[in-house]
């Protein structure tokens, strides 16, 4: 059986995602520098803008579900997966909040969650919770869970959060030509659908154990 905590992609974890932090937070500095003059400022209600603030909020979900797989999650894979995807998109919450600031816009906004999106009224659940988002329930139920249940319902929850993360990615990349917002959309969708790949393997590998 393999063990996918024990391969050189998960021992060499935590010095890949430092420098790839670094990286990231290095070339969002390079890019507020030096922005396509042709480009221009993302307005308000364009579409960069509504993706910076609704990608903030649906990121932070993650950050919270990320930090309690790092410290109550059963297996080491799950603990150091979860702190991973909650320094990543911490980091990008950072990112996102800054073009707000630059572009002279408000961090927060009275729009209806995915307004930005063509029928992104279609998208949200419950009426306002936003593609993959779990439902306040589902957070108190992760948050309880212990043992081996924690590490399903993480892997369970953050699967999903991601798919809906990539749905989004794929809308705001069919409306925008800011260099920045393609950037930063690009690598999230990478980045998210590789996780997806691990942890589908990893409920492969732990439902072994």
């Amino acid at each position: 059986m393999t063990d996918v905590g024990n391969s050189p992609r998960f021992s060499t974890r935590g010095l890949a995602l430092s420098v790839a932090l670094a990286l990231l937070v290095g070339l969002a500095i390079g890019f507020g520098v030096t922005r396509l003059a042709s480009a221009g400022t993302p307005a308000d209600d364009s579409a960069a803008a509504g993706f910076a603030r609704d990608m903030s909020t649906h990121h932070a979900q993650a950050v919270a579900m990320g930090m309690i797989a790092a410290k109550k999650g059963n297996a080491h894979e799950v603990r150091t997966l979860g702190e991973d995807i909650a320094l990543t998109q911490q980091a990008q919450i950072g990112i996102m909040s800054q073009w707000l600031r630059d572009w002279g816009l408000n961090i927060n906004s009275d729009a209806k969650p995915m307004a930005w999106m063509p029928d992104g009224d279609k998208a949200l659940t419950n009426g306002n919770l936003m593609p993959g988002m779990a439902t306040s329930q589902e957070m108190t139920a992760l948050e309880n869970a212990t043992g081996k249940d924690a590490d399903r319902l993480f892997l369970e929850m953050m699967i999903k959060h991601h798919l809906g993360g990539v749905h989004m990615v794929d809308a705001v990349l069919t409306q925008t030509d800011d260099p920045d917002v393609l950037w930063l959309a690009k690598g999230m969708k990478a980045r998210q659908q590789l996780e997806i790949s691990e942890m589908q393997q990893l409920q492969t590998t732990l439902a072994k154990r």
